[in-house]
């Protein structure tokens, strides 16, 4: 099944700010994910073996890559720490790029913000707005992902177009 969100990744210089907006809003503290992102090389789209000590998934995706809010859908297969899945893509497919990163997960309902420290790019603030039951049309999905841009204030210049893969070529 397809799944469909709306993200942001941009920039930021005050993580505190953006942790105590979080907290006042009541969000939902999922924890702090040492994350280690293996991108495949894909015909098309994107292909990453996410692993991590609370999220772990097999990702495809297909986003543009354009500055602000973009639509992104993807399929997401759950998982096992230590399995022989990046093996078989690696020796299949062979590896385009890894991403390490410390995420801190918050959530509010169906928006999902990710606090990251990139190693070797710097710090970052995401939001997903996530329509995973296929009931939300993508204008609710962006005005929720506007409303959170303007509450966190990030400014143009900050917003990112593409993934950290490609930040680090």
């Amino acid at each position: 099944m397809k799944f469909l969100n709306i993200e942001i990744k941009a920039r930021t210089a005050d993580q505190g700010r953006i942790r105590n907006i979080l907290s006042g809003l009541e969000a939902e503290y999922r924890g702090l994910d040492h994350q280690v992102d293996t991108y495949f090389n894909a015909s098309k789209g994107r292909l990453k073996l996410r692993e991590g000590n609370i999220e772990n998934n097999l990702i495809y995706y297909e986003r543009e890559n354009m500055k602000g809010p973009k639509e992104s859908r993807y399929d997401l297969l759950k998982t096992e720490p230590g399995s022989m899945i990046k093996n078989m893509l690696s020796s299949a497919m062979g590896v385009f790029k890894v991403v390490e990163k410390k995420r801190e997960i918050y959530y509010i309902d169906n928006v999902k913000f990710h606090i990251d420290t990139v190693q070797n790019l710097g710090n970052f603030i995401e939001i997903e707005a996530i329509d995973n039951t296929g009931g939300t049309d993508s204008s609710a999905l962006l005005e929720q992902c506007r409303h959170y841009l303007d509450l966190f204030g990030v400014k143009e210049e900050d917003l990112l177009t593409c993934s950290y893969s490609d930040l680090l070529e």
